[in-house]
């Protein structure tokens, strides 16, 4: 029985000393776990943007870096927040067909992406975003927010307190704690998680009418994420569910036939 007993001691203490091994990776490495900010960034004279330009934007004592081309009269502006990969400018043909289509656009990457000098963070993430928000908005033409993925973390914030005529959603997440929750459930991420991204309370102070657009091949962020974030959305407009898109697959699927009468309608209330 001591035997037994020594063995179920060494057992549990064992599991102990791995899962806390496991909780001080994480803690340790959670924004290399989070964020996948390695890329190439695409110059401009090699995209089809000839009329579109470089900016700088400041924030604070640092600058995050973009694009932008002022829409056609009388078409609105798209702020356009990225996904937790690579550099905007891999996003380009999204960018082309906006201009296409008569809109402005201004996209950049957050600090610590290609683009960007400095280091990621939630908070760095927001002042990056409400910068290039308020450096948008001071152009004077109607804004419309497109968040994407990660994204849809700072264009639900800056949409809760800042002015804008429309908010989309592209496979957003209910918050980024939930989504490693459901990655990691038997870690504490709750506790741990320093970049949280409570898109859940956000969206309940956002005015603006909210399209919400997610596909249930989705295993990155699962599409019960965008369901559950519509729901929450005081000024509904649309939630289109795209029957086996995965997270990357929206555009090919055909966003921007949703995107644009989104716009229209919002841009003509």
């Amino acid at each position: 029985m001591k035997l037994l007993r020594r063995i179920a001691i060494f057992v549990v203490v064992l599991v102990a000393i791995v899962y806390a091994g496991a909780v001080g990776y994480m803690y340790f490495n959670q924004r290399a776990l989070q964020y996948d900010a390695q890329g190439e960034v695409i110059n401009l004279a090699d995209a089809g943007l000839p009329q579109t330009e470089n900016i700088a934007v400041p924030v604070g004592d640092s600058i995050v870096n973009g694009w932008y081309q002022a829409p056609r009269a009388g078409m609105p502006l798209i702020v356009y927040y990225k996904g937790n990969s690579g550099s905007f400018t891999e996003e380009h043909e999204r960018f082309e067909q906006f201009v296409a289509d008569g809109y402005g656009f201004v996209a950049f990457d957050y600090r610590g992406f290609p683009a960007s000098p400095g280091s990621i963070s939630q908070q760095g993430i927001l002042d990056d975003a409400t910068a290039v928000f308020d450096w948008a908005a001071a152009k004077g033409f109607p804004i419309v927010i497109w968040g994407r993925s990660l994204g849809s973390g700072p264009s639900t914030y800056i949409a809760s307190v800042r002015d804008a005529q429309a908010l989309l959603l592209e496979t957003p997440f209910l918050s980024a704690v939930t989504v490693a929750g459901e990655r990691y459930p038997f870690l504490p991420v709750s506790l741990v998680m320093q970049d949280q991204f409570p898109v859940n309370e956000w969206i309940m102070n956002v005015a603006e009418p909210v399209l919400v657009a997610h596909g249930t091949g989705d295993t990155t962020i699962d599409v019960s994420n965008g369901e559950r974030v519509y729901a929450l959305a005081p000024n509904k407009d649309e939630l289109w569910i795209e029957p086996g898109a995965g997270h990357s697959d929206m555009w090919a699927r055909g966003i921007w036939t949703h995107a644009r009468p989104f716009f229209e309608r919002a841009v003509s209330n």
